[in-house]
């Protein structure tokens, strides 16, 4: 098991925006896959969706009124993601953009089990299920996969079990959403969203341990774009180093969210360079894993943020 000890230095008041960081030693246990995070890792998204608020229509059949997705294409973008850098892939069969329906486990199954089984046939990259339906995690697992990537953190009646006992042995990423999807966006309420966030994943930690899960297969996502404001989100970042006292690694989605194109102005895509931004800051407060459909421009940025880190 990874050591645990924090190496992270804050000042006297955490609410300000000032801090210095050193790199916390984790590795991530993904079944028989030990993930290295001393330093910030990438995670590529695929959404096998047609209603994706960005890009999983892409991966269709073109010709087809119906959803499928095209063999092709998928092996094409994935290739590309791991081309320019990314250590993990993460495959979704569920929207969960505000405002998204929800999917039947049938139809979630068809698209991601068979991508799953693609994907390990082709790559040597961690491969992750994100969904919250414990028939799809099953599967998921036994199709290759070796993360859970959870928006409702293990709370669907099953889905503790499915990973707890899954001998397969699978990392967890345990995601705060207030709310669910379908109207997460419509109406939300916090006295405090960096306290009440950081109480919401230490409990679900405490309780994925419970029920049998090893601490160095669990990291956390406080969830940006789920359930909260754009101040919430920008006060989740400017005080993203606060979650390391969680003493798991830490995961962040803010790719072409729209906590971006509520600060510029920009649609989805062209929200590149405010995601970039954005990451920057959340690798300065020492952010593990990037999700993102930009995976190139992200590298890039990690790599910045490496150089600077090494320098002196």
């Amino acid at each position: 098991m990874a050591s645990q000890d924090r190496s992270v230095v804050l000042p006297a008041s955490t609410s300000s925006p000032s801090f210095r960081l050193l790199p916390t030693p984790y590795t991530l246990q993904a079944g028989e896959l030990q993930l290295e995070l001393s330093s910030p890792v990438c995670m590529g998204i695929l959404n096998i969706t047609p209603d994706s608020f960005s890009d999983g229509a892409e991966l269709a059949q073109s010709e087809r009124s119906d959803f499928r997705f095209d063999r092709d294409k998928v092996l094409f973008k994935a290739a590309q993601m791991v081309r320019d850098g990314a250590l993990i892939l993460d495959v979704g069969g569920e929207s969960t953009r505000p405002g998204a329906s929800p999917v039947h486990v049938d139809e979630e199954l068809d698209r991601t089990i068979p991508v799953l089984e693609i994907l390990r046939s082709e790559f040597d990259v961690l491969l992750s299920i994100d969904t919250s339906t414990p028939e799809v995690m099953s599967a998921a697992l036994a199709a290759g996969a070796g993360m859970v990537n959870d928006v409702r953190a293990l709370t669907r009646s099953g889905a503790m079990q499915v990973v707890a006992e899954a001998q397969a042995a699978p990392a967890v990423c345990l995601m705060h959403m207030q709310g669910q999807p379908v109207s997460m966006q419509e109406s939300f309420s916090y006295k405090s969203v960096v306290d009440e966030v950081f109480s919401f994943l230490k409990q679900r930690i405490a309780n994925t341990e419970q029920a049998g899960v090893d601490r160095s297969r669990i990291l956390v996502d406080p969830g940006f774009g789920f359930g909260k404001s754009v101040e919430h989100n920008y006060e989740l970042l400017r005080r993203l180093a606060e979650f390391h006292e969680l003493s798991a690694p830490i995961l962040v989605g803010v790719s072409r969210k729209s906590m971006i194109g509520d600060v510029t102005g920009r649609s989805v895509d062209r929200r590149l360079s405010g995601s970039v931004a954005a990451t920057s800051i959340a690798l300065q407060a020492g952010a593990h894993i990037i999700r993102t459909h930009d995976v190139a421009d992200t590298v890039d940025a990690i790599k910045v943020y490496q150089a600077c880190r090494s320098a002196g």
